[in-house]
C-alpha cells in the first residue's frame, strides 16, 4: 500500500510540476547530510508554534502550491549558479564565451575562484551526434487495419533491457486509430523513445519513433531494436506498420579540440572539468573553429547581474499569474518585491532600476561603468546584500509554500508549551491526494 501511495504521489506531483512550474535539474538540487538536517530543523522550528488551520484543497490551490515551491526553488538555484550560496562568493562566477555559437556554445562549470589564466580552446565540428529514427509505412488513414482482430505485441530492446508492448486491434479500428494508440503507448512508457504520427499526402500517415539519446554505445549499430519474432502475443504488427524500419542511423559526434580528434555519444560534454560544451552545428569549411574561453571580470559580473534580474522577475511574474484566484499570492508578491524596495536606492546607483510593478530593469551602461570603477567592491556590496536577502526569502517560500495558500485558522497553540510537529508540512503533499484511497 505504501509503495502504491508513493508512486501515485510521484505521478500527481510530476503532472503539476511539468504543467504549472519550471522543471530543471542542477547540481544545487543535491544536498549534504548537514544541509538536509538543517532543513529538517527549520521545519521543526517553523511548525512548533504555528497555528492549526484548514486548507483550501481545490485544484487551483494545488497548482498554486506546486508553482510557488518550484519557482522559489528555481530562483534559489539561479542565485546559487552565480557563484555559490556563500555571501562572499555571490555574483563572482566566471562566465564562458564562444566566438562562434553556431558551432559550439559554452558555459563555465569550474570554481568561482578560478583565475583568468585558464587556457582557451579551439573546437572544430565535423559531425554532430544524432539519434535513431524509425519511420513506418505510409498507410491510408480511414482504411480498416488489414490485420486479424486480436491482441498483438512487439518487443523493444534498448540499453540492454527488453520491453514488451501489448495492444488490441478491434474489427472497426482504422490505420490511424492504431497508429495514434501506438504513439501514445510508446511515448508514455518513458523508455527513452518518443513516437508521433506524421501525416502525409492523400490522407495517409506513418508512425515515427525517435530515441531521446544520441550516439552509439558498445559498438552496437543501433540504439533500440524492434521486432515481434519472439513476442508473447500475436505477431505481424511490426511488419504491417513498418516499425522496424530505421530511417536515420544514430551516429557519434566527431570534433577536434586544438587540432586533436575526439568523439562522443552526445553533443554535450565537459571540457577540462571547466566548461560544459554544447555542439550546435558543423564547421562550414575546413579550419573554421569556435574559440572557448573566459570573459573578463566586468563582462562576467554584468552577465551574472542580468541572470539574477531575469530570475527575480520570472518569480514575480509566476506569482502574479495567480492574483485573480489566490488572494495570498498578492502578499507573496509584495513580500518579495519589498526586498528590492529596501535596496532600491543602492541598486539604482549601480544600474538596477526598480519598476512600478516591482520588477527590476538593468541599465547596462551604468552597470558596466560601476563595475569598472575603482570603488567597485564597495559599490556592489548592497547588490550582494540584496541577493542574499532574495536567497533567504526564496528558501523560506520553498520550505513552506502552504503559508500562501488560502486557509482558515482553527486554533492557536499555547506559546512556549508545545511539542515539535515536524510532519505538519505533509499537508503540502497530502492535499494532492484529494479523494485518493
Amino acid at each position: 500500500m505504501s509503495y502504491n501511495s508513493i508512486n501515485s504521489l510521484n505521478n500527481v506531483y510530476n503532472f503539476y510540476m511539468t504543467t504549472y512550474a519550471p522543471k530543471s535539474s542542477t547540481p544545487y538540487d543535491s544536498h549534504k547530510k548537514s544541509e538536509l538536517r538543517g532543513v529538517y530543523n527549520s521545519i521543526v522550528k517553523m511548525n512548533k508554534e504555528s497555528p492549526l488551520y484548514i486548507l483550501d484543497t481545490s485544484k487551483d490551490s494545488q497548482r498554486f502550491a506546486i508553482s510557488v515551491k518550484e519557482n522559489a526553488r528555481e530562483l534559489r538555484n539561479t542565485i546559487a549558479s552565480l557563484g555559490g550560496l556563500d555571501e562572499d562568493e555571490l555574483l563572482n562566477k566566471k562566465v564562458a564565451y564562444s566566438s562562434n555559437p553556431n558551432i559550439a556554445k559554452a558555459s563555465f562549470i569550474g570554481s568561482a575562484k578560478a583565475t583568468d589564466d585558464l587556457p582557451s580552446y579551439d573546437i572544430e565540428v565535423n559531425r554532430l551526434a544524432s539519434s535513431q529514427v524509425n519511420a513506418g509505412k505510409f498507410l491510408p488513414n480511414d482504411e480498416i487495419v488489414a490485420l486479424t482482430p486480436d491482441t498483438y505485441s512487439f518487443d523493444v530492446g534498448i540499453d540492454e533491457l527488453n520491453y514488451e508492448f501489448q495492444f488490441s486491434i478491434k474489427p472497426t479500428d482504422t490505420n490511424r486509430d492504431v497508429q495514434d494508440r501506438l504513439a501514445r503507448l510508446v511515448t508514455n512508457a518513458n523508455i527513452g523513445i518518443t513516437a508521433q504520427v506524421i501525416s502525409g499526402e492523400d490522407n495517409t500517415s506513418y508512425l515515427r519513433m525517435e530515441s531521446n539519446s544520441t550516439g552509439l554505445k558498445d559498438d552496437k549499430p543501433y540504439i533500440y531494436k524492434i521486432s515481434d519474432h519472439r513476442t508473447s502475443k500475436t505477431s505481424g504488427a511490426v511488419d504491417y506498420f513498418g516499425l522496424d524500419h530505421v530511417a536515420v542511423q544514430p551516429a557519434n559526434a566527431s570534433y577536434t579540440i586544438n587540432g586533436e580528434e575526439h568523439t562522443s555519444t552526445s553533443n554535450r560534454f565537459t571540457l577540462a572539468h571547466t566548461y560544459e560544451i554544447e555542439l550546435t552545428g558543423l564547421s562550414s569549411e575546413e579550419g573554421e573553429t569556435a574559440s572557448i574561453g573566459l570573459k573578463t571580470d566586468v563582462e562576467s559580473l554584468t552577465e551574472n547581474v542580468n541572470t539574477l534580474v531575469r530570475g527575480f522577475n520570472s518569480f514575480l511574474q509566476a506569482v502574479a499569474e495567480y492574483s485573480d484566484n489566490q488572494p495570498k499570492s498578492n502578499r507573496l508578491f509584495n513580500e518579495m518585491s519589498s526586498v528590492a524596495r529596501v535596496y532600491a536606492r543602492d541598486l539604482t546607483s549601480v544600474g538596477l532600476n526598480l519598476n512600478l510593478d516591482g520588477t527590476l530593469e538593468v541599465d547596462d551602461a551604468t552597470l558596466r561603468q560601476s563595475a569598472m570603477s575603482d570603488n567597485a567592491k564597495n559599490a556592489f556590496s548592497p547588490m550582494k546584500s540584496f541577493t542574499n536577502s532574495v536567497l533567504r526569502k526564496s528558501n523560506q517560500v520553498a520550505l513552506d509554500p502552504m503559508n500562501y495558500v488560502n486557509n482558515v485558522i482553527v486554533a492557536y497553540k499555547n506559546p512556549g508549551k508545545n511539542f515539535a510537529s515536524p510532519y505538519i508540512t505533509s499537508a503540502y503533499s497530502g492535499m494532492m491526494f484529494n479523494s485518493y484511497c
